[in-house]
């Protein structure tokens, strides 16, 4: 619910809804955007309010497996499964200038015709 709710959003809009969501996974997902977002701007150089989140999606990991003791030195098992996040983030401002870009290349060939 909580990832379907912010793919396609932008940063600063992202962070509004996490924060207000009464779900406990909003949380974890809130921390995944921040580091995400200071990974964009420190490694590459983008600008926190021009991105958005691409791709967001919950895949199944692995599972813990344990053992719960009983009576009687009887045990069950407890299995606890956890969940790969993957948060992308993509940069608006370079699309838009690859538009434009693809754009005026687009004109110039209209006018050689």
């Amino acid at each position: 619910r909580v990832i379907d709710q912010i793919r396609g959003r932008s940063y600063e809009e992202t962070l509004m809804i996490l924060e207000l969501m009464p779900y406990r996974a909003c949380y974890a997902i809130l921390k995944l955007v921040y580091s995400a977002a200071a990974n964009a701007t420190h490694n590459k150089g983008f600008n926190k309010t021009s991105l958005i989140i691409s791709k967001a999606e919950v895949n199944e990991g692995t599972t813990v497996k344990k053992l719960k003791p009983r009576a009687r030195g009887r045990s069950y098992p407890i299995k606890r499964s956890t969940c790969h996040i993957t948060i992308v983030l993509k940069d608006i401002s370079l699309d838009e200038e690859e538009e434009i870009a693809k754009t005026k290349s687009y004109k110039l060939e209209l006018r050689n015709i």
